[in-house]
């Protein structure tokens, strides 16, 4: 009785949901036939566009925004195509980063002069007023309001002031998001951590991110549900500061991990990227150990000087670094290690930089990425003596990553003949034969043929490299 009556009351929600749809959602014409006006209202789904600028954690804020317009009867269109609404999501970690969006919100404006152009994200946190003064621009979202655009937002008209929506960053609660990697749909980016407390003296994000916070623990076990349910093979763990991550009920990142090793969850998990001094050996271990977990860490080292490294505050040493590395290493070899490094920080000397690149030389990491150091006017790095030439940071940034292509084909190459899993990503027809192209569980990028393409993982033999890309062939259980 009560299941008809709950199944009943939601039926009555959803239909009151359409309703309200179609009232936010209509225009009025009105015609003057023979000197009499009749006015007709017209059912009119608006139509929005949304483009991303940053990592990965802003596609999954985009993702969790655009669901927020969809639930309520907006059309979704491509970007270059004419909307009524567009909804930018900005990036301020580099000067580049900012110079892109502005340049795609003037885009933007030039595409569709007569749409309601919205804009978020950390460059719109950072420099709101800097995105107010693009003409065009209708209203701007900061950190703490851009989950709740479609409420604050009556009417998606043009404006002819531009109105802000960047409050302080006390109290900011912590929004769920998840974006799908790939058109085959095996893939997700779960966030379940934001902010940072860290005060690296080089980063704008905890600036424009706001305090650490996590999702709720009981929460995040019944997500990771509805994505075992939802048939996803692969689960990336993302974050500011993804190894930070507390629970309001104590839980640490840890605990996330362990859970997930021994649950019945049927997809496989990554994490996207933690830091050398929350690496545990517990999470060595499980991510060693089980099935469950990708045998892949990103761990940022940012600078092998131990001068370097005190500039920037980090929270370890070169050699904690060395030692972390080494360790992961000996358990298993067959590991993926990835590294951040940033190329030119102020006051590196060439020694400074050398020191970096011996470090990392010797060290059997499997790849870098390499970042071009970038001022960043809020951080007090900006401010500090000695910068370095633009083109010096270039060149090193060039060294390091020649110094990444070579890593990385030898990590390849030591796999050759292995027997790995891999979650394709998608299928293409070449030469009148399918292929499909996906991930290893150790980051290894491989393509191999099919004779139906299918989204399930497969064990792949890892038979021959050409640079990045394996080919591979399928293993036969006969």
């Amino acid at each position: 009785m009560w299941t008809i009556f709950v199944k009943l009351f939601l039926k009555i929600i959803h239909i009151f949901s359409a309703v309200y749809n179609i009232f936010l959602n209509y225009r009025q014409y009105t015609f003057n036939i023979f000197g009499s006006n009749f006015g007709v209202l017209v059912v009119y789904y608006m139509k929005v566009s949304f483009l991303n600028i940053g990592c990965k954690l802003n596609f999954a804020d985009m993702s969790e925004i655009q669901k927020q317009f969809t639930d309520k009867g907006f059309d979704v269109v491509d970007f270059e195509d004419k909307a009524d609404v567009v909804l930018i999501n900005t990036c301020t970690v580099t000067h580049n980063a900012d110079a892109d969006s502005r340049k795609y919100i003037r885009r933007a404006i030039r595409n569709n002069p007569d749409a309601f152009i919205a804009v978020t994200g950390c460059y719109s946190q950072l420099k709101p007023d800097e995105v107010l003064k693009i003409d065009g621009v209708d209203a701007v979202f900061g950190t703490n309001t851009k989950f709740s655009i479609s409420e604050l937002i009556d009417k998606f008209e043009k404006r002819t002031k531009p109105e802000l929506f960047v409050p302080d960053m006390e109290n900011v609660p912590f929004h769920f998001a998840s974006s799908v990697e790939n058109n085959s749909r095996t893939r997700i980016v779960v966030k379940i951590q934001d902010g940072c407390d860290y005060v690296c003296t080089y980063c704008a994000v905890p600036y424009a991110r706001g305090k650490s916070r996590s999702m709720n623990f009981g929460e995040l076990k019944e997500k990771l549900q509805e994505i075992s349910d939802s048939n996803y093979h692969e689960v990336v763990l993302s974050g500011i500061n993804l190894g930070e991550y507390r629970a309001e009920s104590g839980e640490k990142f840890s605990d996330v991990i362990r859970y997930i090793a021994n649950s019945d969850l049927k997809f496989r998990t990554r994490i996207s990227s933690i830091e050398p001094n929350l690496v545990t050996d517990e999470i060595i271990d499980l991510v060693n150990n089980s099935d469950k977990l990708c045998k892949h860490f990103h761990i940022p080292l940012q600078s092998g000087s131990p001068d370097i490294l005190k500039a920037m505050k980090r929270r370890y040493r070169a050699g904690d670094f060395v030692r972390l590395v080494e360790k992961i290493k000996n358990i298993n070899s067959d590991i993926c290690i990835g590294a951040d490094v940033i190329a030119g920080f102020p006051g590196e000397s060439q020694t400074n930089f050398d020191e970096t690149a011996n470090l990392l030389k010797m060290l059997p990491v499997s790849y870098l990425h390499v970042f071009t150091y970038s001022e960043r006017d809020i951080t007090p790095a900006s401010k500090y003596e000695n910068q370095v030439y633009v083109n010096i940071r270039k060149l090193r940034t060039k060294v390091l990553r020649t110094l990444s292509d070579e890593k990385q084909i030898r990590f390849i190459m030591s796999q050759i003949g292995n027997t790995l899993n891999v979650v394709p990503e998608k299928d293409f027809l070449q030469n009148g034969i399918y292929y499909e192209e996906g991930l290893t569980d150790n980051y290894i990028r491989v393509k191999y043929k099919v004779q139906n393409p299918t989204s399930q993982p497969k064990k792949i033999i890892l038979d021959k490299a050409s640079g990045k890309i394996v080919t591979g062939k399928l293993y036969d259980i006969s």
